[in-house]
C-alpha cells in the first residue's frame, strides 16, 4: 500500500474512524446527525515490513486518554487478526472543523526516546488506521541519520450526507527526538463532502491494476486450457484404451481357446482385479483425512460463494470469522464421508475413526497455534489469542462440529457402508512385480502435484501478495474459477497416475492417489519459501515463526482437501473400469 515513507501523504483505510456515537449511529449503517460525538478508535503498532508483528498502540508512550479507555469487542476474526480497538479519547464531532488542537504535551525522557527511535529504524506504521511513527533524516553528524517524529496528525474526513465514506490520514511537524524535550502532539479535523455513496466506500481501498492486470487474465486462461487438455486425456484413457480392452473380455463368439489365449497374454490392470479393492493399509487414518478433505473442499467454495455475494473483505476479521462457523456447520459432511468409506471396507472401530476425523485438521491447527500464541505472549504481541478468544473456538467446536461429525458418521454407516465392490477380493494378496522407476508410488505421488500446482501458482502470488503485503484481497470470482480449474487438474491427473500405476500391477492406489494430489501442497510450500526471501522484506523469529507457521497451517489444509478430491476422483475411476470386466 506504501512506495515509500513519505511525512505529508500517509494513508488511513476506511475503518480509521468507527463512527459510534451514543444513540444515533448505527453499526451497520454509521450515520450522524450534526455535531454527534465520533469515537477515534486506536488500533495497535508495529514493523512495516513484519505484518503479523504487532503490538498494542499504547506501548509506545502516545497520549493516553485522561479517562479509562474503552476497549472494543470486534468480533471472533478480529481478535484472531490480532486486532484491538482502544477508545483514543481524542474528541471529533460529526461536520465540526477542529483547528489545531493539543491533545497532550509529550515529556521526553531517555526511555520513551529510545522507544521511538526503535520504532523510526523498523519502519512502525500505527492503525487508526494507519499512519507511520516518525522517519529517520539524514544528518552529517550521525552515522544513523536522525530521528524525528510527527506531532501532528491531520485527519481529512469525507461524507455523504449522513454518513461517513472515507477518512484520510497526514502527518506533519516532524520534531526531533531528544531528552529532556516536551513536544505538544496536535490534530485537527477537516470536514469535506464527497458525491461517493456509502455501498462503494471501500472502493478506493482496491487495487484494480494490481489484481486485474493482464497477467492474471492470463494465467486463468492458461490454466483453462490445462484442464481441457487433461480432460482430453483421461477421455481418452476411458473411450479408446479401455474400450479395446474392454472388447476383448466381451467376445462371445470366440472359442475357449482363443479367449484364454487372449487372457495368458494380458498383463496391467486387468490382472490386479482380485486385489484392487483390498482395504488399504491404515484405513483409520485414510478415512479420516478423505473424510476431512471432502468437508474443505465444501466449506472453501461455501466462504467463496459468501465473499462474492456478501463482500466480507469490507469487514475485518470477517472472512476468518465466516471460515469458523461455515467449518462447525460443515462437520457433518466429513462424518458422512468418513463414516460411508470406513464401514465400506470392513472396519470395525468406527468410534476411533469418528473421534479422529472430528478432530484432525482442528487439533492441527491448534498445535501449530499453540506454537506460535506461545511466541507472541513472549513478545508481548497483539498476535497473541486471548484466553477468552480459545475458549469460544473450542466451545464450536465441542458443541456444533463434533457432534455434526459424530451425526454424520453414523449416517454414512447406515446409509453408504454396505460393501458393493465391483469384483470380488482374493484372499491371498497378489505380488507386485518391479517396475522401472517412474512406475513405483512415490514417484508417482510427487509427479502428481505438478500439475494442479502450475494451475494455482499466479494466484498463490496474489493470494501471498494480498495476505503478507497490506493488499486488500476482493477478486473472489478469479478465486472461484481457479478453485473449480484446481479441482479438475487434481482429479485428472490423480486417475492418469492411478491408470499407469493400475498397469503396473500396482494395486496400493489408495495411499497412491492420495498423496500424489496432495503433493500440489509441498510445492505451494516450497513457493512460499521463496516468495519470503525474494518477494518480502520481512526479518526477525517472530515474523518468519508466523509466516511459515501460518503457511504451513494453509498447506497442511490444502494437502488434505487436494487429496481427498484424488482419492474420491480415483476411487470412481477404478470402479468404473472394473465395473464391466469379467471377474471370478
Amino acid at each position: 500500500m506504501f512506495s515509500a515513507v513519505r511525512p505529508f501523504s500517509l494513508f488511513a483505510l476506511p475503518l480509521l474512524l468507527l463512527l459510534l456515537p451514543p444513540v444515533f449511529a448505527s453499526e451497520s449503517d454509521h450515520k450522524y446527525q450534526k455535531g454527534e460525538a465520533v469515537t477515534l478508535w486506536v488500533n495497535k503498532v508495529g514493523p512495516y515490513n513484519n505484518p503479523q508483528e504487532t503490538y498494542n498502540y499504547y506501548s509506545l508512550p502516545f497520549c493516553h486518554p485522561s479517562k479509562s479507555s474503552t476497549h472494543k469487542w470486534g468480533g471472533l476474526g478480529e481478535v484472531l487478526g490480532g486486532n484491538e480497538l482502544i477508545e483514543s479519547g481524542i474528541e471529533i464531532k460529526f461536520q465540526e472543523h477542529v483547528e489545531k488542537t493539543v491533545i497532550c504535551p509529550l515529556e521526553l525522557d531517555v526511555a520513551k526516546v529510545k522507544q521511538f527511535k526503535d520504532a523510526i529504524e523498523n519502519s512502525y506504521w500505527f492503525e487508526f488506521f494507519m499512519g507511520f511513527v516518525g522517519e529517520l533524516h539524514p544528518d552529517k553528524n550521525s552515522d544513523n541519520g536522525k530521528h524525528v517524529l510527527y506531532t501532528h496528525k491531520n485527519i481529512n474526513v469525507q461524507y455523504n450526507k449522513d454518513q461517513i465514506i472515507h477518512v484520510n490520514l497526514s502527518q506533519e511537524s516532524a520534531k526531533p527526538l531528544e531528552a529532556g524535550r516536551t513536544l505538544d502532539l496536535t490534530y485537527s479535523v477537516k470536514w469535506t463532502q464527497t458525491n461517493v455513496t456509502f455501498g462503494r466506500r471501500f472502493d478506493v481501498y482496491l487495487d484494480y491494476p494490481f489484481f486485474e492486470h493482464q497477467i492474471h487474465w492470463f494465467s486463468i486462461f492458461n490454466s483453462f486450457m490445462m484442464v481441457i487438455f487433461l480432460t482430453g486425456l483421461v477421455s481418452m484413457i476411458l473411450m479408446r484404451t479401455l474400450r479395446n480392452d474392454y472388447a476383448k473380455y466381451a467376445r462371445e463368439d470366440d472359442d475357449l481357446e482363443t479367449l484364454e489365449r487372449d487372457v495368458s497374454e494380458e498383463s496391467g490392470w486387468k490382472l490386479v482385479h482380485g486385489d484392487v479393492f483390498r482395504a488399504p493399509r491404515n484405513l483409520v487414518v485414510l478415512s479420516a483425512v478423505v473424510g476431512t478433505g471432502a468437508q474443505l473442499a465444501l466449506l472453501v467454495l461455501l466462504v467463496i460463494l459468501l465473499a462474492i455475494v456478501g463482500m466480507l473483505y469490507v469487514g475485518r476479521g470477517a472472512i476468518v470469522t465466516t471460515f469458523i462457523v461455515c467449518y462447525a456447520l460443515t462437520s457433518f459432511i466429513s462424518g458422512y464421508v468418513n463414516g460411508g468409506m470406513y464401514s465400506r471396507h470392513g472396519g470395525k472401530n468406527w468410534i476411533k475413526s469418528m473421534i479422529l476425523t472430528a478432530s484432525l485438521f482442528p487439533f492441527m491447527c491448534f498445535g501449530i497455534g499453540f506454537i506460535l500464541n506461545t511466541i507472541a505472549i513472549f513478545y508481548g504481541s497483539l498476535a497473541a489469542i486471548p484466553f477468552g478468544t480459545m475458549v469460544v473456538v473450542f466451545v464450536i467446536w465441542a458443541f456444533i462440529s463434533f457432534p455434526l461429525a459424530l451425526l454424520g458418521t453414523v449416517v454414512g454407516r447406515n446409509w453408504s457402508g454396505a460393501p458393493n465392490n465391483p469384483c470380488r477380493v482374493k484372499t491371498i494378496p497378489r505380488p507386485i512385480p518391479e517396475k522401472k522407476w517412474y512406475l513405483t508410488p512415490s514417484v508417482v505421488s510427487l509427479m502428481g502435484g505438478l500439475l494442479p500446482f502450475g494451475s494455482i501458482f499466479i494466484e498463490m502470488y496474489f493470494v501471498f501478495t494480498s495476505f503478507w503485503n497490506y493488499k486488500v484481497y476482493y477478486v473472489y470470482g478469479f478465486m472461484l474459477l481457479v478453485f473449480l480449474i484446481l479441482i479438475i487438474v487434481t482429479v485428472c491427473v490423480t486417475i492418469v497416475g492411478t491408470y499407469f500405476l493400475l498397469n503396473a500391477e500396482n494395486y496400493h492406489w489408495q495411499w497412491t492417489s492420495f498423496f500424489s494430489a496432495a503433493s500440489t501442497a509441498v510445492y505451494v510450500y516450497l513457493y512460499s519459501v521463496y516468495y519470503y526471501y525474494v518477494k518480502t522484506k520481512m526479518s526477525g523469529f517472530f515474523q518468519t515463526s508466523f509466516y511459515f507457521g501460518y503457511t504451513l497451517m494453509f498447506c497442511l489444509g490444502l494437502g488434505i482437501l487436494c487429496g481427498a478430491v484424488g482419492y474420491l476422483g480415483s476411487n470412481l475411476f477404478v470402479r468404473r473400469i472394473y465395473r464391466n470386466i469379467k471377474c471370478d
